[in-house]
């Protein structure tokens, strides 16, 4: 995060957010000259390392998420995003994306007032998302216009290859937005990160393992807000309809 944002970050929590963007970029930029493991070994380096890291960046800015500089972050990285796009800085292009959507998503988290708007959004999302890879503007994107995909969506580049696995905006966006619900409204936050990253992490290996093309991603970030809290919120929802606001 900049500006004002990043003053609400301890130096400890900005030094280790940076830290996380340059292994990043460094990882966008060099991944093809590393040994090629095989796909396999390939799925698996970047379900349980490149990914865990890459949603450390919505976790180590959650401080800025309420912050009033917020609109005004998310607006700058998303033009810094184009610009970077424009000049063909693409390691810095994906992860500058990564971190616009990460602001995006807390944004949007300033408009949910309840935490029973927030409930109907992850009660709703997974069947929209299931409908859009399976026959919708997610479908059509990826089989008839890859290259649009690949420039809005974030790259988790394979070892050893030119390709990658992605994944797109609206994951990281709900991501963010679920993670800063958790700490607005007092849910299990640590738990709600863990869960949420570690199905994400499940949906990438199980389309090796069923030899399928993708999977949509928003279930398991939804799933991985809403198991972990299931009985807070059913306390929540039975003492005062989910009213809570934070």
């Amino acid at each position: 995060m900049v500006g004002g944002a990043a003053s609400v970050l301890s130096a400890r929590r900005a030094a280790a957010l940076a830290v996380v963007v340059a292994v990043l970029v460094a990882w966008d930029a060099g991944a093809g000259v590393l040994p090629d493991l095989g796909y396999r070994p390939d799925v698996l380096v970047i379900a349980l390392v490149v990914l865990p890291v890459t949603f450390a960046v919505p976790w180590l800015a959650l401080p800025a998420a309420t912050t009033r500089w917020i609109p005004h972050v998310a607006t700058a990285l998303v033009a810094l995003s184009f610009l970077l796009y424009l000049a063909g800085f693409g390691a810095l292009f994906n992860v500058t994306k990564l971190l616009a959507l990460t602001a995006v998503g807390f944004w949007f988290m300033t408009v949910f007032e309840a935490l029973s708007w927030v409930v109907l959004i992850a009660l709703i999302i997974p069947w929209v998302d299931v409908l859009s890879v399976w026959r919708g503007p997610t479908e059509y994107i990826v089989s008839e216009q890859p290259s649009l995909f690949d420039r809005v969506s974030i790259a988790f580049r394979l070892p050893g290859e030119e390709n990658s696995a992605n994944i797109g905006p609206p994951d990281i966006l709900f991501f963010s937005l679920f993670l800063a619900a958790a700490d607005r409204f007092n849910l299990r936050l640590h738990l709600t990160g863990l869960t949420m990253v570690g199905l994400l992490s499940l949906t990438l290996i199980s389309t090796d393992v069923f030899d399928l093309a993708g999977l949509p991603a928003l279930p398991a970030i939804a799933f991985g807000f809403l198991l972990p809290n299931a009985d807070l919120l059913w306390r929540a929802w039975r003492e005062r309809g989910l009213e809570i606001r934070g």
